[in-house]
């Protein structure tokens, strides 16, 4: 596993968790997803920055926040239906309510309705395909937290 990134004393900057995840304080809106994005470590940021994109043109007035250092999209008073989580070596997507989309993202979860899209380096994103299943997440009940 490897090691947690140490921040100088007196940095701002926030600290990469085991796995390289940022560490990013609660809060609702733009602004704590936009603090995780620009955290987020390598060739991550800007993949999460188009992620981010994505979302907010499928699903216009999307609601956001960071919770357990994860940002968190979900449709105002509705719940979550999509969250994200960097790896070391790759970004999780977690659909919610991944197993009512069609078709069904790839990745399995404990979770029986969670369904997982894991983003790797090399691996072109099929951003059409991403935007269909946000459209779609975005439609159903939310995830309660």
């Amino acid at each position: 596993m490897p090691a947690r990134s140490p921040v100088p004393p007196g940095s701002d900057a926030p600290r990469l968790l085991s796995g390289g995840n940022p560490q990013i304080a609660k809060g609702d809106g733009d602004a704590p997803v936009q603090a995780y994005i620009a955290a987020m470590p390598g060739w991550k940021r800007a993949v999460g920055a188009r992620l981010d994109a994505l979302i907010v043109a499928a699903v216009p007035g999307v609601h956001k926040a960071v919770k357990w250092n994860s940002p968190l999209y979900g449709q105002p008073g509705d719940g979550w239906f999509l969250s994200l989580h960097c790896f070391t070596g790759y970004i999780k997507v977690a659909f919610f309510r991944g197993l009512s989309l069609q078709p069904v993202p790839p990745v399995a979860s404990r979770s029986q309705d969670t369904r997982y899209l894991h983003i790797e380096e090399h691996v072109p994103l099929d951003e059409a395909q991403f935007t269909r299943w946000v459209q779609q997440a975005s439609g159903l009940p939310g995830e309660r937290m």
